[in-house]
Order: structure tokens, then C-alpha cells, then sequence
């Protein structure tokens, strides 16, 4: 893998960037005075909330909440992860994206990988066009309902029959079998030699969330031959059939801001639904539903509609499919069931009803919940004392899987009002108890008013040229203060990156507890007037410093109160003392 993008990249990156430039791209913002505005893209709204400032390099939305960074925005509204959304903005102000200790020979090495799959995607979508027995594949296609313009946008090819047709290709453009071989695309004789393992089928390249291709999977064509009717790339140095979706790249692609993902079994499913209008369904390449896959999904999107057979082998399904996403389900996520009518699969029923039906039959979906607790009470007499029992008894272990929070403690109180027992009998579900609380902010002053270092804090957000003021008086380490160490590594970074925003201090701070209370703070507007926000913070930095001298005189009075002062310390009380009286103290 990759060393880290270093830190200073991502400083220098954002001192480049203008937030205004990258969100206008995709949201109409009209300049409203310093500020632009915007209807929210993150909630629906008639009224304007959503504020972005040039200044700051930040934005927030007064409605919904939303706030971030340049690289923040990207993420969340092109559902990036951390890196793609870099490699975005860098390209944009043409930076090459550094790696600390450099690229290793590996990456390279995969960067060949991922050149060598593309060449072959690009054949057999040649093969598909041009092949003397083509007709075969495209005469299926059609007989599935695809048009050419879906066909082209999955980017669907052809595998020819015979055994080194895609070896002797990809050697006539510079790919060896050993690369071959690699990838997975060959498969190696026992008595020497390799052959192609694709051969006579329909090609649908597998593309990561990136973009590259990484895998294929092949439809058998002719029904009496041998083998699996799909059949996947194995694993190979770039894929992992448990993180990897089929799809999920080309529904990204179709719809800027999807709302739900569709779980379906396997390739055609995705594709016909798409030609149909669904396009945010996606399929799992051959395995079930792993963490790794919902953790994927969640980072696009608040809601996973799971889509199975109503027969017995699809409940099954169904049920490990809920068990794997016990561990990553937490409130803001959410799961449903969709079970489709017994010899149906999607594609019969997207044909049937048609998109708007289909649909409406996501939205009948059934919660998680309802599904857990009817399963798991299906076989159990819930009229009885043992039935009910029995019932706690299953679910118990199974809810202990959630992360503890506000869902795990509603379906801990929903089991027991099922069961009917006092939910104080399920204290180690969290029923009884109160969920966990965000703690004080740093400089919170104890829930007590805003404390002078919040109120440094949020100014040097909002100016990060104030913190000059801070020369000289910065290493106040025995002052006894919340969010003083903060404030100093604040202050320390803005010197050394004098021209940083108030956006590139949020993202700094990113993958820190701090970045959350930070980030809160830009969010939040001043209430001083722009021309007295100096004065102010001169104001605040002088009481830290009065406070600084107060601890530092009372802890030299009480230890002189106990005979233990050295010869310096005397001189120093005698300073303090003095600048004490000097003050009118």
C-alpha cells in the first residue's frame, strides 16, 4: 500500500483551494455580502440556510447542521472517501498527491495492474462489438431487454471461445503472462503453460470505488458447457471479493445524491434494473454480505435495502445478512428486507411493474427491527411464560453485537416490552440505562458560559491572524485551564503556517478528538463586530495571562506557607507579589 498523504500536503493543499470554486461547481451559490448561499444539498429545504465563506474556507448549513472543508464537501457530497477526495482537489490545482517514505516498489507494481486490467476491459468490449461469433452474446443481451446505451455504460464485453485468445492479445500490447497470471485472468497448466479463464462468456468488468478496474465476472453463454454459470475473478493483489460491490461505481456515477443502496444477487440483476431507470442497486461478488461491504455502503449512503428470494434459501440469506450488520449498526444507519414474490428475481420484476412499482416496493421494505424480532419469535409461543423466555434468550447474545448507543437501546426496551419483563432485567443491553452523552467540549468551563480559551478558540477560527497577539505569553504551561493545550498547539500552528484559513485548521486537526470540537466552533458565528474582535481577543489573551500570574502567585504563597521555597522561588514570589501591587490588586 501507499505511505500517508503528509500533513503538510494537506495544509499547502487547502491554502490552494477555494471552497467557493469547488462547491459552486456542483450547488448554485449566490454572493450574499462576504458570504455565498445556497439551498442545502445535504436536507430539502425552500429557504436558503446553507453559508459559505471565502474567508474561512468553510461551510455551514443553519439548517441541517452540516459543516466542513473543501475536502469535507467533496466527500460527503460526491460520497468520496479521504483520499479520493484529495486526489480530486490536487488535480484541480495541478498537485501531484506526495506519499511519505515515497511509492513503494508494490504500488508501482499495482499501478501496472490496474493499466493491465483496463487494457483487457477495453478488449473484450471490442470482442463484443467486432467478434465473428459476437452475435451469440448480443443476441442474449437484447433477449434480457438491455439497449446498447446500458450495455456500453456497464461497459459489458465479450470473452471469445478457444484457449489464448486474450494471452495472445495482450502480448501483441505489451502484457506478459506473468502479469496475466497476476491478475487472475489465466490459469496455469499442471503440466506447464497457462489458458484463459474467461472463455465464452459475457464480460462485466468490476470497478473499485475509484474507478479502475479490478476484476471481472463471465455469464456463460452455451448451457451445456462445463463449469459454473458465473464465474468471478479469484483473489488477486488488487481484489478482495468481501470489500468489493458490483456496481457501486457506476450508481455513484448516475446519481449524485443517492439516499439508499439496493443489495441485489448478482450482475445481471444490477444491469437490468438499471435499464429500467433503478440505478442504485449494487450486488455482492459471490459471498455473502461481510462488515467490510456494509461499512462500504454506509460511508455512501444512510440506508441499505437488502433484496432476496422469498424462499427458504433467501431467508437464510436474509438472516446472515442481519447478523453481519449487527456490529456496524448505529443510529443514523439503517437497514431493510425486501423479499420478492416466490419465482420472481429483479429483473422479472422490474419488468413486470416497471420502475415506479419497483420502487414501491423498496419503500414497503421491512425494518430491521420488525424483521429481527419477527424471526427470532417466529418459532417461539409468545403466550407463554417459557415462549417468552426463550425469546430473550435468542436475542440477547445476538444484541449484544450492536455498538452500544441510542439503537441498541431501543431494541434492547423493545425485547423487553415483547417479552414483557421490566427493562431493568436487560441492564446489559442498555434498556435500564441512559445512553452515553457527549462529554464537555475542551474550554467548555464546565458547562458554565463560554471559558476564555473557547472564546481565544473560536476567534482564532474565525481570524487566524490574531493569534500574533499571543507572542511571548504562549507557554503557559502551569496555568490550569480546559482546552489550554489546544489553544497552544493552536496558536503554535498558526504560526508556522501564517497564511492558514480557518478551514485548513478544521482539517489539521481531522482524525483528532479535537477536529469535532474545532469544527463545532467555526460552525458557530461571531457575535462581536469584525472591528472589535481585536480589541477583544487582546482583551481575553490579557485575563489568561492575569489568571496565568493568580495560579502561579497562590501555588508560590501556599508552598511558602509550608517553609519549602528555594532561593529562586523566593525571588519569584517577590515579582509576583510586586506585580500584584503594581496591578492595584
Amino acid at each position: 500500500m501507499a505511505g500517508r498523504i503528509p500533513s503538510a500536503f494537506i495544509d499547502e493543499l487547502l491554502a490552494r483551494v477555494d471552497i467557493v470554486d469547488v462547491i459552486d461547481s456542483r450547488v448554485q451559490l449566490k454572493k450574499t455580502g462576504r458570504e455565498y448561499q445556497a439551498c442545502c444539498p445535504f436536507h430539502n429545504e425552500k429557504t436558503p440556510s446553507f453559508t459559505v465563506s471565502p474567508d474561512k474556507q468553510f461551510y455551514h448549513c443553519f439548517g441541517c447542521g452540516a459543516h466542513g472543508t473543501a475536502l469535507g464537501f467533496l466527500m460527503d457530497y460526491e460520497h468520496m472517501d479521504f483520499v479520493e477526495a484529495v486526489e480530486e482537489l490536487a488535480a484541480g490545482v495541478g498537485l501531484q498527491v506526495p506519499r511519505e517514505q515515497g511509492e513503494s516498489g508494490q504500488e508501482h507494481g499495482y499501478h501496472a495492474l490496474y493499466e493491465v486490467m483496463e487494457k483487457i476491459a477495453r478488449y473484450y468490449s471490442r470482442q463484443l462489438r467486432q467478434h465473428s461469433q459476437s452475435s451469440r452474446a448480443t443476441d442474449y443481451l437484447k433477449g434480457r431487454g438491455l439497449s446498447g446505451e446500458i450495455a456500453a455504460q456497464f461497459e459489458l464485453g465479450f470473452a471469445p471461445p478457444g484457449w489464448d485468445n486474450l494471452m495472445t492479445a495482450m502480448a501483441d500490447v505489451g502484457v506478459n503472462a506473468e502479469q496475466l497470471l497476476k491478475v487472475g485472468m489465466l490459469v496455469k497448466k499442471d503440466q506447464g503453460g497457462f489458458y484463459d479463464r474467461f472463455r465464452d462468456r459475457i464480460m462485466f468488468p468490476i470497478r473499485d470505488a475509484r474507478g479502475r478496474v479490478i476484476a471481472f465476472g463471465g455469464r456463460q453463454l452455451d448451457k451445456d458447457e462445463t463449469g459454473p454459470k458465473y464465474l468471478n475473478s479469484p483473489e488477486t493483489p488488487i481484489f478482495h471479493k468481501g470489500r468489493e460491490l458490483y456496481g457501486l461505481y457506476q450508481a455513484r456515477k448516475a446519481e449524485r445524491k443517492l439516499e439508499r443502496l439496493l443489495v441485489v444477487e448478482g450482475y445481471m440483476d444490477v444491469v437490468s434494473l438499471a435499464q429500467f431507470g433503478v440505478r442504485n442497486a449494487v450486488a455482492t461478488l459471490g459471498t455473502a454480505t461481510t462488515r467490510d461491504h456494509l461499512e462500504r455502503l454506509f460511508r455512501v449512503v444512510p440506508q441499505v435495502i437488502f433484496c432476496f428470494d422469498g424462499d427458504r434459501a433467501g431467508r437464510q440469506a436474509a438472516w446472515r445478512a442481519l447478523e453481519n450488520a449487527l456490529p456496524v449498526l448505529s443510529e443514523g444507519r439503517q437497514i431493510n428486507f425486501m423479499f420478492l414474490p416466490e419465482g420472481e428475481d429483479p429483473d422479472t420484476l422490474v419488468r413486470q411493474v416497471g420502475m415506479a412499482g419497483f420502487e414501491a416496493r423498496m419503500a414497503q421494505a421491512i425494518p430491521f427491527s420488525e424483521y429481527f424480532f419477527g424471526e427470532i419469535s417466529a418459532a417461539v409461543d409468545l403466550g407463554s411464560t417459557e415462549g417468552r423466555a426463550r425469546i430473550v434468550e435468542k436475542a440477547r447474545p445476538l444484541l449484544k453485537k450492536l455498538p452500544e448507543g441510542v439503537f441498541r437501546h431501543m431494541m434492547a426496551t423493545r425485547l423487553a416490552e415483547i417479552a414483557h419483563i421490566s427493562p431493568t432485567m436487560l441492564t446489559d443491553l442498555g434498556a435500564a440505562s441512559t445512553p452515553k452523552t457527549t462529554q464537555v467540549r475542551p474550554g467548555s468551563g464546565g458547562g458554565q458560559g463560554p471559558s476564555m480559551v473557547r472564546q481565544a478558540i473560536r476567534m482564532l477560527l474565525h481570524r487566524p491572524v490574531l493569534a500574533k497577539f499571543f507572542e511571548g505569553e504562549i507557554l503557559l504551561e502551569e496555568l490550569d485551564s480546559p482546552g489550554l493545550p489546544l489553544l497552544r498547539q493552536l496558536v503554535e500552528f498558526i504560526s508556522e503556517n501564517p497564511h492558514v484559513s480557518c478551514g485548513g485548521i478544521v482539517e489539521h486537526w481531522r482524525d483528532q478528538e479535537a477536529g469535532k470540537h474545532l469544527a463545532k466552533l467555526a460552525a458557530q458565528p461571531l457575535v462581536i463586530p469584525e472591528e472589535g474582535l481585536e480589541t477583544e481577543f487582546q482583551d481575553v489573551v490579557s485575563r489568561l495571562v492575569s489568571q496565568h500570574r493568580e495560579q502561579l502567585l497562590d501555588g508560590l504563597l501556599a508552598k511558602a506557607h509550608l517553609g519549602g521555597l528555594s532561593d529562586e522561588e523566593k525571588l519569584l514570589l517577590q515579582q509576583a507579589l510586586a506585580d500584584r501591587e503594581g496591578r492595584g490588586s
